[in-house]
């Protein structure tokens, strides 16, 4: 038998209430957490996600960072290996691999530059969530978009084995749903407050562009004349013959492109940041294709331009894809540039003409031309003093498709100060064709149209459902406000 004198008990004794004292301090500090989890996730669209992705995080001494531990769940989950996506022309018979490849490869792109933006809101977050809010909404907004259109990419197409499609669906199901409840988080950040000084008149330039752009690029746009990084000219007086090129050579920074008067047959694709490019006039300098879906490119990859690096300017010059209504979809322009600029520009196709797929983006003082769709997307994108002419459809026309997917998203189109009227071609057949202001692509979809001129090729009821999701006027935004004309 052991005998214990009773210091020794006491010690034990002692031991055993500490142990418990720490133990139900522990335990608390555990439901305090779980509790912060809880009240937090029941702002979020899917809740029970959102707690079972906190669970085990967090600690008895420090509630978790819920916004930040989402930010990590969705970056971890998007970093697919390569390998996902071989997977999946493997699988199909060998006439599907182009059009597999097409797909998987768009998605792969997509998911990059999904992590770059998600990057983007941790790196905002940790320096001062406050400051960086609506920098922060905008990026998880773009990296959820993103999703969507890899999601709609895979849904687009029947194949033998439609489940690996299917695969590709889900996946990014799921990446939407964490998006989602990160975004509905980053809303809840509170904003700083705006101080303001004694009002003073402002100069012309802040009056004409965003607030976003800087002194310097707001001067290079409005100056008569630009020094130009490199001159393109086609009768070779300039550094280079093609606009590829000069874009190839930026090395960093502010790169002003100076284009000359010419017609410019090049499909172009840049991811650099800071590229300026100006012509001699939106009809005098032009970048012609005429790419399309029913010549066997696939949507995205019908663009004449496509720009994904940000700070993207465009003055004084036009973009074209000349395939016609009977190439169905194909585009002029595809744009997810944050903070980008279009000024005194063309923008000419038919269905599907200018992509504004994410981001911010500001049109001022462009001509538009289009039939189905001609402006979509899902960029927050402000059109100003522009002209939105229709062209004549095979069926019918429709302005804007706004491709908002979330409620959280502060995406959506804005058109002030605009003239809407029928092209030249389109205008002695007006009334044969019905034409529309926007429609629903997407369940939140938003647009304004305001203090712009309507001609009355427009329909007098001004917007129309998607098809087959008449469901959508429940959820979806459209507002018009102090229009003029006919329409």
């Amino acid at each position: 038998m052991i005998n214990f004198s009773d210091t020794t008990m006491l010690e034990f004794i002692t031991m055993f209430r500490v142990m418990g004292l720490v133990l139900m301090v522990t335990q608390g500090c555990l439901a305090a957490n779980q509790k912060h989890v809880d009240e937090q996730c029941r702002f979020t669209r899917y809740s029970t996600l959102c707690v079972d992705t906190m669970t085990g995080l967090g600690s008895e001494n420090q509630k978790p960072d819920i916004l930040s531990a989402l930010i990590n769940k969705t970056i971890l989950e998007t970093q697919l290996p390569t390998s996902y996506f071989t997977k999946f022309t493997t699988a199909l018979h060998v006439d599907e691999a182009q059009h597999v490849n097409s797909i998987t490869g768009y998605c792969e792109e997509l998911l990059s530059m999904s992590l770059k933006r998600l990057d983007q809101s941790l790196l905002a977050l940790k320096n001062s969530r406050n400051k960086n809010k609506h920098d922060i909404q905008t990026w998880i907004s773009a990296a959820l978009t993103y999703q969507q259109a890899c999601k709609d990419s895979a849904d687009s197409h029947n194949f033998s084995n439609g489940d690996l499609m299917g695969q590709i669906s889900q996946k990014m199901d799921y990446l939407s749903q964490l998006g989602s409840n990160t975004l509905a988080l980053a809303n809840r950040i509170p904003g700083e407050l705006t101080h303001f000084t004694k009002s003073r008149r402002l100069a012309e330039a802040d009056r004409v562009f965003p607030q976003w752009l800087s002194a310097k690029d707001r001067k290079l746009l409005q100056v008569p004349t630009v020094k130009a990084n490199a001159v393109v000219a086609k009768d070779g007086s300039g550094n280079y013959k093609t606009i590829s090129e000069a874009i190839n050579a930026a090395s960093g920074g502010r790169f002003v492109i100076y284009v000359k008067a010419g017609v410019y047959k090049e499909k172009i694709r840049t991811n650099k940041d800071g590229i300026t490019m100006v012509g001699d006039g939106k009809y005098s300098t032009i970048i012609v294709g005429s790419d399309s879906v029913n010549g066997g490119s696939s949507m995205p990859g019908s663009a004449t331009f496509t720009v994904t690096g940000d700070g993207f300017i465009a003055r004084d010059i036009g973009f074209q894809n000349t395939a016609g209504p009977q190439g169905e979809q194909a585009l002029a322009l595809y744009v997810a540039s944050d903070h980008s600029v279009f000024y005194r520009c063309s923008i000419a196709g038919y269905q599907d003409t200018l992509y504004a797929l994410s981001l911010r983006q500001f049109y001022r003082e462009c001509d538009i031309y289009g039939t189905v769709d001609f402006i979509f997307g899902n960029a927050a994108a402000v059109f100003q003093s522009c002209t939105l002419a229709l062209r004549r459809p095979s069926g019918y026309n429709v302005i804007l498709a706004s491709g908002r997917s979330d409620p959280g998203q502060n995406t959506g189109f804005s058109v002030q100060n605009c003239r809407i009227v029928p092209s030249s071609d389109f205008s002695p057949v007006k009334h044969s064709f019905e034409s529309y202001l926007g429609r629903p692509w997407k369940q939140y979809s938003r647009a304004v149209v305001m203090e712009s001129t309507i001609d009355n090729a427009i329909a007098s009821r001004g917007w129309v459902e998607w098809p087959g999701e008449g469901g959508y006027s429940k959820s979806l935004y459209f507002a018009e406000y102090a229009n003029v004309g006919p329409g």
